[in-house]
């Protein structure tokens, strides 16, 4: 393997690669089709940045501050330079997103140090995690092992090997050893690099299941306020914020994350539940395995939930976690009680503790109040916290006038608030909603 990581980085390219172009950071030089093309030092720093971000939004004010630090220059100055590189790469190489920045739409098909193969690999693997299936995600993490196995140095590659490992070790029943595989995979990916934001956003979803919510949120606001704005740091809050019940602001969260970049995709269907607006989690839900049907439920379409989990439970290859959610909501709508519980309880849940809370509103639909109340507090025990849920989703009706309940919604109450606290030590603008109207 060493042999083959040499032979890789003896004829790797040196610069990224787009329509026919090549640019070399560290000679600071432009090609298209071997031929060098002059460019200024601004206009090369420019095309850099946007070349490092494409398909991102780059904001007007990110583009100034880099270009001319410290110093006053007018909107002139960086629209001269907008228009040299698309003299040089086209006209809709660079397309202007009103009110906020510019986006460059050449799609990249290499980094430098990366062979062009290990990184067609890379963008097919990338392709596939996106469709978020069972298989589509499985061949992907077979891709991405094959590009970090040809190039270890390969920091996005490890990333994304991680997040297709976490999501088979939520879905999939035969996949025992994608825990550790992931938590490996960040690991490497941070090392190589440690300001690599999808590793960043991507390790966040496994740093609330392994119990560390307010780590990953007061990390991620930290991150923000030291190297300004970007949507994978915003789209690791929105997740993160809400395992700490901060509902409001994790839906905030995601309005800055796509409005920075539309096309970012965050875990807001989640957040839109927990409010209680089921409508808006139906529109904003992606990932089709239980939170539809959950919300479908909610809405009293009973029939309908019960179909779609049926239709999903029925290739038999879920994990043991997603058939036990699935499977015992499809016990309550079919008015068996004893069986929901008896799955729910053989369902062995572990480092998950938003599933620990749905868990709980299972067993509050079928009136057993204790096992509602633990595994509230387990879930509040292993990390994930929502007073506002607990104080107004109509599931936990009946249960609500019990003490333990109320004490429950109370220490989530102040866990959150402490979660705040923190967050506001950061520096971060506690105040989200304004600001993710800026």
């Amino acid at each position: 393997m060493q042999e083959r990581s040499k032979e890789i980085h003896t004829y790797a390219p040196a610069g990224y690669r787009f329509g026919g172009f090549e640019l070399d950071p560290s000679e600071r030089q432009l090609h298209r089709h071997g031929t060098a093309i002059a460019l200024s030092p601004k206009v090369f720093d420019a095309l850099l940045i946007f070349v490092r971000n494409a398909g991102r939004l780059v904001r007007r004010g990110h583009l100034t501050e880099s270009l001319w630090p410290g110093t006053f220059v007018t909107d002139a100055n960086l629209t001269n330079v907008i228009v040299s590189i698309r003299k040089v790469c086209g006209r809709e190489a660079i397309l202007t997103v009103s009110k906020f920045g510019y986006r460059f739409t050449i799609p990249v098909v290499g980094e430098p140090g990366i062979h062009h193969t290990t990184y067609a690999t890379f963008l097919r693997a990338r392709e596939l995690a996106e469709l978020k299936s069972i298989d589509s995600m499985k061949q992907a993490r077979d891709l991405f092992s094959v590009c970090v196995a040809a190039d270890p140095t390969f920091a996005a590659g490890w990333a994304w090997l991680g997040r297709s490992a976490r999501f088979l070790d939520k879905f999939r029943a035969d996949t025992p050893t994608n825990l550790e595989l992931a938590h490996a995979a960040f690991q490497r990916a941070l090392a190589i690099d440690p300001d690599l934001a999808c590793a960043h956003h991507f390790y966040t979803q496994l740093q609330v299941d392994l119990g560390q919510s307010r780590d990953a949120v007061v990390r991620l606001g930290e991150r923000i306020v030291e190297r300004d704005e970007e949507p994978e740091s915003y789209a690791g809050l929105v997740h993160a914020m809400r395992y700490c019940g901060l509902l409001e602001e994790s839906v905030a969260a995601h309005a800055r994350a796509t409005a920075l970049d539309p096309t970012m995709l965050t875990s807001v269907a989640h957040t839109h539940f927990l409010r209680g607006d089921y409508k808006l989690t139906l529109d904003s839900t992606r990932t089709r395995y239980y939170l539809d049907a959950a919300a479908w439920t909610a809405l009293r379409v009973r029939e309908r939930a019960l179909t779609l989990l049926k239709i999903r439970l029925a290739p038999g290859d879920l994990s043991s976690l997603m058939t036990g959610l699935m499977g015992s909501l499809v016990a309550i709508l079919e008015d068996r009680r004893d069986d929901a519980a008896a799955i729910m309880r053989e369902a062995h849940v572990h480092r998950e503790p938003e599933t620990l809370f749905y868990f709980a509103r299972h067993f509050a639909m079928i009136g057993d109040q204790a096992e509602t109340i633990r595994m509230v507090e387990r879930a509040r025990g292993e990390g994930f916290t929502v007073a506002h849920a607990l104080a107004h989703d109509e599931t936990f009706g009946e249960v609500r006038s019990r003490r333990e309940f109320q004490r429950e919604i109370d220490e989530s109450a102040r866990i959150e608030t402490e979660t705040r606290r923190a967050l506001a030590r950061t520096g971060f603008p506690i105040r989200l909603n304004e600001y993710a109207r800026r």
